[in-house]
């Protein structure tokens, strides 16, 4: 029975169903968060809520200029389409991802609090845009957020906020007993609503807290990343004095006295000076043992004292 008058709902409030169903299901999962099971419950859930956002706006449920009374109880629930947006976008698990997935939460969490005080659901004040133009529209409940949620921790305290939580808890659970069992007028069905809206407006300014908190975080340590990449790639290497490159130290007394502003260095030298800032490469190459070494050493003595005696 339950499911034949399921399917008696618009399709808006079936998806909206099926959403809220999938992330309490997230909500109580004992998997990890990142597990693939939860991360497909949540990508499944937020596909549903998105069609049920884009199906919302041709029935006309809603309109800025009706009051809140106006509105049909069981239409009410279609409000929290955002809120459950908002709930299951923050649940994404993408670390390179994550600043976005959290704009977009919080974007939802905004236009939910929009909404309900657009029909005065709760007592809040929304700051009004500096620019009234199209393209600061979309930025306005973006722009409200801040005296939002600063008008709500400064009018009560923690106790007063705690002790009101409690009471709308107790309240809606009486309700809710009377509204699942299908005995409650529709005086107490708007009544359940209602403070189930008032629920979420609680539930989503201590999520935008928490969201604009790891939100400076992690621009705080991308910023610090690219400072970090541009001073490494500005460090450039010193430079390296000129100098000429000679066979053996006959060479050297002759460019050394036909250049005198220039430095001379033989091969040999130039490979050893390389080799002992380890700047040339073994690939390729095979490496010489303490004997080759030697008579290496030995060559190159025995063939400047051969041209020392020559010129002399």
């Amino acid at each position: 029975m339950a499911a034949d008058n399921e399917l008696l709902l618009p399709l808006p409030l079936r998806l909206l169903e099926t959403g809220k169903q999938i992330l309490d299901e997230v909500e109580v999962a004992t998997e990890p968060a990142g597990s693939r099971i939860v991360q497909e419950k949540v990508f499944k859930g937020l596909d549903l809520l998105d069609k049920a956002a884009e199906t919302l706006p041709p029935l006309e449920l809603f309109s800025r200029n009706e009051d809140l009374e106006e509105v049909a109880s069981t239409d009410l629930k279609c409000l929290l389409v955002p809120a459950f947006q908002g709930a299951l976008t923050v649940k994404q698990v993408n670390p390179s991802k994550r600043l976005d997935h959290l704009q977009q939460a919080r974007e939802h969490f905004i236009n939910y609090l929009t909404q309900c005080h657009c029909y005065h659901v709760a007592e809040f004040e929304l700051t009004k845009a500096k620019s009234n133009s199209a393209e600061n529209h979309t930025a306005n409940s973006s722009m409200a957020y801040p005296s939002l949620v600063a008008m709500a921790s400064q009018r009560q305290s923690k106790e007063e906020r705690y002790k009101q939580k409690k009471e709308l808890e107790h309240r809606l659970s009486e309700v809710k007993s009377a509204v699942e069992s299908g005995q409650a007028d529709d005086e107490r069905v708007c009544e359940y609503y209602l403070l189930y809206l008032q629920r979420w407006i609680d539930i989503i300014l201590e999520e935008i807290k928490s969201i604009d908190q790891e939100i400076k975080i992690l621009r705080e340590r991308d910023s610090s990343r690219e400072a970090s990449t541009s001073n490494s790639s500005h460090q450039e290497k010193p430079p390296v004095k000129p100098f000429i490159l000679t066979q053996n130290t006959a060479q050297v007394k002759a460019f050394g006295a036909g250049y005198p502003s220039l430095a001379t260095m033989t091969v040999s030298d130039w490979c050893k000076q390389h080799r002992k800032y380890g700047e040339l490469p073994d690939q390729g190459i095979a490496k010489a043992t303490p004997e080759k070494f030697r008579k290496a050493a030995q060559q190159q003595e025995h063939q400047e004292e051969k041209e020392k005696k020559h010129n002399e």
